[in-house]
């Protein structure tokens, strides 16, 4: 397999991570904190299911090459009902094994959060690649004013996730890492992060994120990934 100079770190997410205008995702900032090129393939609207049916996980596979790094990021759409006459075709079926659903929809099998994401990352791990699953990025945490540490269960579903994987696999708590940022920030400031709903935040908000991916991987908030090698000196402690 041929193997870059240098790596490459491709971001699988939904519209947390991805690149777009007043609400910013966190992926387009991590170049800032790496020493390596970053491919943001993040989508908004998607979850680990319907990023597997349109195919994007597949294209990032045609994309990779021995020694890159892709991270896998979803949860906030990955809720809700399959079975349901009006599946939105997101859902994922409940359970953390290889349980199975049928869409309510269209009849289709409908399968769990960590089997689209081991599927795709037993993918790129036999091209050589080696993978980093993060857990989401929380909703505005002092919400109503106080603090909540309450996590959604596609958290704890990503760590599962990232252990499972096995060789080439690892796991990074995203969602922890901004918590621990916003519980330093305080109610107001972390407040002016989110202008217009409580899951989206504004381009200071995403960049915030992107610094506590850095800290954690710096830190081994999980252990130790791959882009540990890759990280910039100096990076910006935000915890």
């Amino acid at each position: 397999m041929e193997k870059r100079a240098t790596p490459t770190i491709y971001l699988a997410g939904d519209s947390t991570m991805a690149s777009k205008g007043a609400n910013d995702g966190w992926g387009q900032y991590l170049s800032k904190y790496v020493t390596v090129p970053v491919v943001n393939k993040a989508v908004g609207g998607r979850s680990a299911r319907s990023y597997t049916n349109e195919g994007r996980f597949t294209e990032i596979a045609n994309l990779v090459k021995s020694g890159d790094i892709v991270v896998i990021e979803f949860g906030h759409n990955d809720g809700g009902s399959p079975t349901s006459a009006t599946d939105n075709s997101r859902s994922d079926c409940p359970g953390t094994g290889e349980e199975t659903c049928k869409s309510g929809k269209d009849g289709s099998t409908v399968y769990t959060f960590g089997h689209y994401v081991k599927a795709a990352a037993k993918t790129y791990i036999a091209k050589g690649a080696t993978v980093v699953v993060s857990s989401q990025t929380p909703n505005n945490a002092w919400e109503g004013g106080s603090f909540s540490t309450a996590a959604p269960r596609f958290v704890a579903y990503a760590a599962q996730a990232g252990k499972e994987i096995g060789t080439g696999g690892s796991f990074v708590d995203h969602f922890q890492a901004v918590l621990n940022a916003y519980k330093k920030l305080g109610n107001a400031k972390t407040n002016a992060l989110y202008p217009n709903d409580h899951t989206h935040t504004s381009p200071a908000g995403a960049d915030l994120s992107a610094q506590a991916f850095a800290q954690a991987i710096k830190l081994k908030l999980n252990g130790t990934t791959p882009i540990a090698s890759y990280l910039k000196a100096g990076n910006p402690t935000v915890w």
